[in-house]
């Protein structure tokens, strides 16, 4: 999407395996090792900053050349590699998700769809009294109902061009219907992406974007809710993932 190529940025996918994991459930496989030699997450993070007390998260931006960790922090990561894809000559124009102009919009954007959608599912999930669930629910489906309005009148949450506010949203929906919805019981028992068609045009338009479908495994990314989340499933039951195609977003 920012034009890089695997020399430039290279990406390793971690598997979620809570059993072989010394920490927090990320090890590297065998398809994709570590780079740096590392059997998981936290022997990585012990690595790379030896100390470490905080929690072993991804995404891990990493620069293999000085060997330190340069981000764990998903939306400075992103602003990272806009900026230096910015400053890149590329033959091919490649998108600008911060673009000037449009950064106090985008900002604002990010507050609210961080409140009532990315942190607000997990609110849902992980409520132990019924007023946070149900402010939490409320919380989330007020952000689809903006977001609905929102996508009924423009393309993109800050006008006519995909920038990093949607590239935000992007996930949270994605899974929605997978693991949020049916898991976190967010947004209440009916709530489903299908009841709000424009959000759903927003969701093709954004999946049509070069390098957008192949950033997630879908299945896989929903699975590993009920696979992780004890509390949540003991039964450890594992309902047929969302694809692609069951959201309508392949032929």
């Amino acid at each position: 999407m920012l034009g890089f190529d695997a020399q430039q940025i290279g990406r390793t996918v971690l598997e979620d395996n809570p059993v072989k994991a010394s920490r927090g459930g990320w090890i590297f496989s065998a398809k994709q090792p570590d780079p740096l030699g590392n059997r998981d997450l936290r022997q990585l993070y012990d690595q790379l900053s030896p100390g470490y007390q905080g929690r072993c998260t991804a995404p891990l931006l990493v620069d293999k050349k000085t060997r330190k960790i340069v981000s764990n922090e998903s939306s400075d990561i992103v602003r990272m590699l806009n900026e230096v894809s910015l400053g890149m000559k590329k033959e091919e124009k490649t998108l600008n998700l911060y673009p000037a102009g449009l950064e106090k919009e985008i900002d604002d954007t990010n507050e609210w769809v961080y409140h009532q959608l990315n942190n607000g599912v997990y609110r849902c999930g992980f409520s132990t009294l019924q007023s946070a669930y149900d402010r939490a629910s409320a919380d989330v489906q007020n952000g689809l109902d903006r977001c609905e309005r929102i996508s009924e009148k423009q393309d993109y949450l800050c006008g006519d061009c995909f920038t990093e506010a949607d590239l935000r949203l992007l996930p949270t929906i994605l899974r929605f219907d997978g693991a949020y919805a049916p898991l976190f019981k967010a947004g209440g028992a009916h709530c489903r992406i299908g009841n709000f068609p424009a959000i759903e045009r927003w969701l093709k338009r954004c999946w049509s974007l070069p390098g957008v479908p192949g950033s997630i495994d879908l299945p896989d990314a929903c699975s590993s809710y009920y696979k992780q989340l004890f509390p949540l499933n003991p039964g450890g039951i594992i309902p047929t993932p969302v694809t692609p195609k069951a959201l309508g977003l392949v032929e």
